[in-house]
């Protein structure tokens, strides 16, 4: 027995996304242009906010640690998923199926939290802004960028451990484009009953339990705008919030599709396509959200085109 587990082969076999469509290659050109165009714009923001001094407030600090996991989530998935197709590559080894799920999770379970907290930004920012600087100073907008990172590597690294300590069954195929958990789970041998139900309890702390709490906080953060007796001041919070309501609803949409909706890990296809929305549009759609309404951001953009202008 031991020496046949000495000899079984420890890759995994990634199948891809959508074998069966005929325009894959279009597909796949497609999601590339998408990933160059999502990276472009999440270093932009982060290079904008470095920059210009009028952008170092902890909302435009909190704003950039968010591009940067995008960066990292898309960055960890699409380029892999792309030299796969291209080079006609499916196996993966067990080392680099565990970083993937590893660096999945960790930054989408680190963008949960920082979601959170940003609501918690612009909660205090609007409802208690004489509190603000004190709140939210520099020291606690570090602490909440390590709160996020720390957490969600925490609770990744026990979820890759677990994933990969079972016995996964032959020919080890994953039907995905990359190594996610629940797609590894689908091709485990051993009873994973109460493993699936520490996935659900923990999809319920990560997307649920902050879910609840970003939309009871903007219940007070409408009602003191609405209080508001400045035109200006109303229509900037209300600019500020729709963009942070736009982010939530782009993360934690499919994200609760996908772990949370009743029979997921029934329809495959449906989740590959949901996180093809989460790792390539959402990284691009989330500095869009924030940028195209945002005065301060427009106006630090014509800034650096124009300095870029004038040294040529």
């Amino acid at each position: 027995m031991w020496v046949e587990n000495e000899t079984e082969p420890t890759n995994f076999i990634l199948l891809g996304f959508f074998p069966e469509f005929g325009y894959i290659t279009a597909v796949v050109s497609i999601i590339l242009l998408v990933y160059v165009a999502a990276f472009t714009g999440n270093t932009l923001l982060i290079l904008l906010i470095w920059l210009d001094s009028r952008l170092h407030t902890p909302m435009y600090f909190l704003l950039s640690q968010l591009s940067l996991m995008d960066l990292t989530l898309t960055s960890s998935i699409i380029p892999k998923m792309a030299a796969n197709f291209f080079f006609g590559w499916q196996s993966i080894s067990f080392l680099a199926c565990g970083t993937q799920i590893f660096f999945s999770l960790t930054v989408a379970i680190a963008e949960s939290i920082l979601i959170t907290l940003m609501c918690f930004d612009r909660y205090v920012a609007i409802c208690n802004p004489l509190q603000y600087p004190v709140l939210i100073s520099p020291r606690v907008c570090w602490q909440m960028t390590a709160m996020s990172w720390v957490g969600g590597a925490f609770i990744s690294f026990g979820h890759t451990a677990f994933t990969l300590h079972f016995h996964i069954c032959s020919p080890r195929e994953i039907s995905h484009f990359f190594c996610e958990v629940m797609a590894v789970l689908r091709i485990v041998c051993d009873d994973i009953l109460a493993y699936e139900k520490a996935v659900v309890v923990t999809s319920i702390l990560v997307l649920l339990l902050p879910l609840s709490l970003i939309l009871s906080s903007y219940v007070f953060i409408f009602l003191a705008v609405l209080r508001m007796n400045s035109p200006e001041g109303r229509n900037k919070a209300l600019a500020t919030c729709s963009s942070h309501l736009c982010v939530v609803g782009l993360y934690f949409g499919p994200g609760m599709c996908i772990y949370i909706r009743p029979g997921s890990a029934k329809t495959p296809k449906l989740n590959q396509g949901l996180f093809l929305f989460g790792t390539v549009l959402t990284p691009l759609l989330n500095p869009l959200a924030y940028s195209l309404r945002n005065k301060e951001l427009l106006s630090s953009l014509k800034k650096l085109t124009g300095r870029c202008q004038t040294t040529r």
